[in-house]
This record gives C-alpha cells, sequence and structure tokens, in this order.
C-alpha cells in the first residue's frame, strides 16, 4: 500500500470538530486501510464517531493497544503538498500520516500474534478526547499497553502536562468615564488577578518542565468607550506537570480556591485533564525504544507540554506512550510530516509488537 498517497487523501478530508460528516468520512478511510479482516466496533458520542478494531471474538483485554486520532484544527485550505521529504498538509504532523501508518500495521500483524492487539480510532482529540479514547473507555475497552502515535520524532514520551482551562471573572460598578472614582473598574481588577498568576509562573524564557499559564482572551461586556466596565472575564490556559501539586491531582473545587488565593477574584474551571506519566523502566517502555534504535533513531525518552488522550489511560494505571513520526509545524500553516521518518517508524511498531510477550493484566 502507497501510505504517503494515502496518508494525502486522509489530509484532504477537512475532518474538524464542526464537521461530523468529515469526520465520519476519516474514519471511513482509515477503516478502508485496515481492510475486511477483522471486527470493527463503532462508538458514538455526542455526535463524535470512534472505532475499535480488533480479531473477531469476544473483546478481550489487549496486549497493546494502538490509538490515534483523525481529527484536525481547523486551517485556511484542506490539501496535502509533497515537496521532496515533506508532505506538508493540516493533520500531517497531528497525527494523520501516523494513522494510516498504524492501520497498515494493524492490518498485517493483528491477525499473527500470540496476543490481542487493537487499533482505536477516534475523532475529538483536539477538543478534549472526552468522546473518543474515554468514552471508549468507559464502555470497556481495557489494555495493557497503549501507543499513541503523536509526533516524537521516534522518540518514546513516558510523559506529558496536564491541561487546565479556567476562567477568571472581575466585577465592579459602571460610572461614566470622565468619572472613573463613582466606578468600579473592573477591567483594571482582572488585569491585575492576571498579572499575580504570572508572577507566580512566569513565561519561561526556554523550554522548562513547569507550570505555564497562556492568557487566551480578556473581554468585557461593556461597549461603550465613554464607560466604566462592570464586569471584565479573563480565559486562562494552564499546562501543570504531575510535580506541581497545586494542579496535579486536584478537583476542580480545590483548584478554584486555590486559584482565588492567587488572584483575589472568582475562579471558573471549564476543562480538566490530569498529567500523564508511564514507567520508564517497563518491559514495554525498553522493548519500543529498542525497536527505535533498531530502526535508526535514539529512541530516547521525552516529555511533552501538550495534553494527549493518555492522560485517561494514566487515571487507569495503564501505562500509555506517545511514539510516532518526524516533522513540525503542528496546528500551523507549514505542518508538515517528515518522510524519513515514515518507513522506519512503521519498521519500529512492527518490531516492537513482534517483541512482546503474551500477558494479561486485570483491571
Amino acid at each position: 500500500m502507497d501510505l504517503v498517497a494515502k496518508a494525502a487523501e486522509l489530509i484532504a478530508v477537512p475532518s474538524t470538530a464542526d464537521r461530523p460528516e468529515e469526520l465520519a468520512r476519516a474514519l471511513d478511510l482509515v477503516l478502508d486501510v485496515v481492510g475486511t479482516d477483522f471486527t470493527v466496533e463503532r462508538f458514538s458520542s455526542r455526535g463524535k464517531p470512534s472505532a475499535l478494531v480488533r480479531t473477531p471474538g469476544p473483546r478481550p483485554v489487549f496486549r497493546v493497544l494502538l490509538n490515534a486520532h483523525l481529527d484536525v484544527v481547523p486551517a485556511e485550505a484542506y490539501e496535502a503538498r509533497r515537496d521532496g521529504d515533506r508532505l506538508y498538509g493540516r493533520g500531517a504532523q497531528d497525527m494523520k500520516v501516523a494513522a494510516v501508518v498504524m492501520a497498515d500495521v494493524f492490518r498485517e500483524l493483528a491477525g499473527t500474534l500470540p496476543y490481542p492487539l487493537g487499533l482505536q480510532l477516534v475523532t475529538d482529540e483536539e477538543v478534549g478526547g472526552y468522546d473518543g479514547t474515554a468514552h471508549q473507555i468507559e464502555a470497556g475497552v481495557s489494555a495493557d499497553f497503549v501507543v499513541i502515535g503523536e509526533q516524537s520524532g521516534l522518540r518514546v514520551v513516558t510523559d506529558s502536562k496536564g491541561l487546565c482551562q479556567v476562567r477568571l471573572r472581575a466585577t465592579g460598578a459602571a460610572a461614566h468615564a470622565a468619572y472613573p472614582w463613582l466606578g468600579d473598574n473592573a477591567l483594571l481588577t482582572l488585569i491585575g488577578a492576571v498579572q499575580a498568576l504570572v508572577r507566580r509562573y512566569p513565561v519561561p524564557a526556554t523550554e522548562q518542565w513547569a507550570t505555564t499559564v497562556n492568557v487566551a482572551r480578556i473581554e468585557t461586556a461593556n461597549l461603550a468607550v465613554n464607560q466604566v466596565p462592570a464586569d471584565a472575564t479573563a480565559w486562562l490556559d494552564i499546562r501543570f506537570p504531575p510535580e506541581d501539586t497545586d494542579f496535579s491531582g486536584r478537583t476542580p473545587h480545590e483548584i478554584v480556591a486555590y486559584l482565588r488565593s492567587v488572584t483575589g477574584v472568582r475562579a471558573e474551571v471549564d476543562s480538566l485533564g490530569p498529567s500523564h506519566h508511564a514507567d520508564p523502566e517497563s518491559e514495554e517502555v525498553a522493548r519500543l525504544r529498542e525497536a527505535a534504535r533498531s530502526a535508526g533513531f535514539s529512541g530516547e525518552l521525552l516529555r511533552k507540554h501538550g495534553a494527549a488522550d493518555a492522560r485517561f489511560y494514566y487515571a487507569r494505571g495503564v501505562d500509555a506512550v506517545i511514539f510516532g513520526p518526524g516533522g513540525d509545524g503542528q496546528h500551523g500553516p507549514d505542518e508538515y510530516a517528515d518522510l524519513t521518518t515514515v518507513a522506519p517508524y512503521r519498521d519500529a511498531l512492527v518490531s516492537f509488537l513482534k517483541s512482546l510477550t503474551p500477558r494479561t493484566a486485570a483491571w
């Protein structure tokens, strides 16, 4: 199979969260790569389709589960363009090329391995993963070890940060702008609150394994330039490593109380996802690293700052790692997959899966 051509076809599908028919089309395209010799369990949650592919028979606890998401963030255009060893297009790196490779590896090996192998295809990772991976886990899908094909340049990601999306809200009192002492400017209060939080978590000058706060938007209902605003809201994206116990392991209620103590204003948690960790000394991680080295890459361990669906397995006590091909420009106009890594990535997955011994952990 021409995997690059199939990946280019998949990249041309505008599979964004607001296009349910295109999510379904992307899913069917990858299922076509797998072929018709397997059982396909289809799931749907809040309009987001997903699938679990396995050999016929009762659903097992999978020795290994390959996980791929087929949705992308919005772009101005959805088309694949090849330039030498680079395949450009939305989703090329994140993670449609890897999805096609995983489907092809599953097609080749699932019926021959001495243990159950599964392929999990989801369409909502870019908007949280709750209706894909998390939904399937709640439906009973389980595994000993999970490989998520997010981009990693054939390095093995055993740690990734948690995600907390928050709104800070300040209230004040409206007044005529000519008499500001008669009012209470909510925007100024909010700006002070945001500055207090950023002083606690300053923007790093270089890459650091530390909690970061991104101020995504500040808004007010006030539309008049000659009026003191009575309300203001800031939208924040907070990423935290497992070591930050102010966020890691905390409930939304506890985080709200913590943020209020730092900022002095009301906080609301819109989304909270745990950080992720997998045992770097496990048999599976060791064999995956060796498979990457046998394919000509370092196989070194890597920590990622972005959240991924691995966190849902971590919450269930299951080791999940990120392991994917190379590329750059994720979520940007020049996103590309490094085609020189595609064949080694496929070889590494095949080598890894063939090296494992049968074992099933009880959930």
